[in-house]
């Protein structure tokens, strides 16, 4: 057969089945913002501000990296698909794990993805926060998972709700939760519900998907433990230096039970075979070659943050007082205000707020199930935004709020 006549059968814009039946991403940059005013102020995205990202200390580490006379070429050659060795002992002694189960990872979200490919056939049943990250459903969709959609509250998960649901037959495979400072809720799942949770995981055979990128930004109140679930075999731990370090080093890790640690690094040495050795070899000097740095710059960081989670309250009240409910985050880029008056159509609200110069992810997009409000919330993000910048977008809300309410 010749080639011509055997290359005719095929369409020149063939897609696998699984392409074609992705869905077209909504937020984070959709066409919802093409027409936003040139002016406008947005409170959309879980991004820390430049000045609490270390560029100075990042040019440093990487000039100690490339000058160095015996190793100063290694960072431009392959690694090992589990990651660098001294990257990897800085995170595992940070996370109490031996360093056999960490795997460095292109991020976060790259950490959902391998783990659902892991532990996820196509069509199981996976437990999932409702209100929930978006993302995760975008990599959920890839392994045609159903979802099992379970309330979040002012303290996360709500674990009475999910042994309800098993104790009347449901199995899901996985569950997967924002522990710390809950996106887009806020919430952290308090240290008693962290052991109930993996108890649950143990007795019914699933995996907890602990996805936890704000972990670190706690500017008040006490921390919760994570022990127990860097302790279980039955938890996979997916953190990220996107938030502390910057997104741009596309650099993260994941905690994974010794049981999974062969699976994982067979299926990553199936696609990309390791993360970026030049990034890996920096961040790893940076935070060895200082050891307090991470901590100290993590503390300045977090100031700022809480001083900007509280401005932007005090402004909602000062520029729209008694129109919203606010419970005050203790870390994370976000406010998830929820507007009291039933009667305020909260998507007009959202069309207002955009002709007034200010954009924010309204709470209807990470409805994932009956029994969320997230419809009547908003989801304001503080973290890369000026002082001045956030009581004018304040300003802006009140004045479309004032729209509906006359």
């Amino acid at each position: 057969m010749s080639l011509t006549a055997s290359s005719a059968t095929i369409a020149p814009d063939r897609v696998t089945t699984l392409v074609s039946h992705l869905t077209v991403p909504k937020g984070f940059g959709d066409a919802t913002l093409r027409n936003r005013r040139p002016d406008a102020i947005e409170l959309l995205g879980g991004i820390p501000d430049p000045s609490a990202l270390p560029t100075a200390e990042l040019i440093e580490a990487t000039r100690r990296v490339l000058s160095d006379p015996i190793t100063g070429t290694d960072p431009l050659q392959y690694s090992r698909t589990a990651g660098l060795d001294l990257l990897r002992q800085w995170i595992a002694a940070r996370e109490g794990v031996p360093v056999e189960r960490i795997l460095i990872t292109n991020g976060g979200f790259h950490g959902i993805s391998l783990s659902l490919q892991a532990v996820v056939d196509r069509g199981d049943l996976v437990a999932v926060d409702n209100p929930i990250f978006p993302l995760f459903l975008r990599g959920l969709e890839l392994s045609q998972g159903r979802v099992l959609p379970i309330a979040v509250h002012n303290d996360g998960l709500d674990v009475e709700a999910l042994a309800s649901e098993l104790s009347r037959g449901a199995r899901p495979v996985a569950v997967y939760t924002v522990p710390d400072f809950h996106n887009p809720s806020q919430g952290t799942l308090p240290t008693a519900a962290r052991i109930e949770l993996v108890r649950l995981a143990e007795h019914y055979g699933f995996t907890v998907l602990a996805d936890n990128p704000y972990r670190e930004l706690r500017f008040r109140g006490e921390e919760q433990s994570f022990d127990v679930f860097n302790q279980s075999s039955h938890v996979i731990h997916i953190n990220t230096f996107t938030k502390t370090l910057g997104p741009g080093l596309r650099l993260g890790w994941v905690v994974v039970p010794e049981r999974l640690v062969d699976p994982f690094i067979k299926l990553r040495s199936r696609q990309d075979s390791h993360s970026s050795t030049f990034v890996q070899s920096v961040v790893g000097d940076l935070l060895t070659a200082q050891p307090e740095f991470f901590d100290d710059n993590l503390a300045t960081a977090n100031a700022l943050y809480g001083r900007r989670a509280d401005l932007l309250a005090e402004s909602l009240e000062r520029h729209a007082p008694g129109a919203f409910e606010i419970s005050q985050p203790e870390g994370g880029f976000f406010l998830w205000p929820r507007i009291i008056d039933d009667t305020v159509d909260a998507e007009q609200l959202a069309r207002d707020a955009s002709e007034e110069g200010v954009e924010y992810q309204r709470g209807s997009f990470f409805t994932s199930g009956d029994g969320s409000d997230a419809d009547r919330h908003l989801r304001l993000a503080y973290g890369n935004v000026s002082d001045d910048l956030l009581d004018e977008a304040a300003a802006r809300l009140g004045r479309a709020l004032a729209r509906q309410r006359g």
